[in-house]
């Protein structure tokens, strides 16, 4: 089960947002992390805490391919994206870090920031003020690369192999 508080954006967050591209050039994901959605919400970073979960609109993640978009998500400790769609690119890169990340058009009109959401992955369902969302459970095979933590360490265990 994930549990956290909702931070919410809209439609069509790009990477350039999430992660503006100034800030590739530092050394690494640890350093780049204090500048996550510094264009969109300036104090972002200082109140988000690890296990937060990011609700959005339409498209989240679209825009540049960039991997370092999800891993900073990641590495600020986010624990569950919930969007109503997805860029493409964005989900194959959060699947691929171990992101975990679902779909599901119901909660967005129904939820605020600050509110507290829980998430069964693998029953597909999202629970918030005694309400139940259901969305598309993840397959199993995106379910075993998300326990490993992504692909890589899918790769490194062997799954990939049975």
């Amino acid at each position: 089960m994930i549990k956290g508080k909702v931070w919410k954006f809209g439609d069509n967050v790009d990477t350039d947002q999430i992660i503006s591209s100034q800030y590739l050039l530092l050394p690494g994901v640890a350093e780049m992390k204090n500048y996550v959605f510094e264009s969109v919400q300036t104090d972002f970073i200082k109140h988000f805490n690890s296990g937060d979960i990011i609700i959005a609109g339409y498209n989240f993640g679209c825009g540049s391919s960039r991997e370092q978009a999800p891993l900073v998500l990641k590495e600020i400790g986010a624990s569950l994206i919930i969007a109503k769609s997805f860029a493409r690119i964005f989900f194959r890169n959060s699947v691929n870090i171990g992101l975990p990340i679902v779909v599901c058009n119901e909660i967005y009109d129904e939820v605020d920031g600050g509110q507290s959401v829980s998430c069964m992955l693998k029953e597909g369902k999202i629970f918030c003020c005694d309400k139940t969302y259901v969305f598309n459970a993840l397959p199993q095979h995106i379910m075993k690369l998300l326990n490993c933590g992504g692909l890589i360490n899918a790769i490194n265990s062997g799954y990939l192999l049975d």
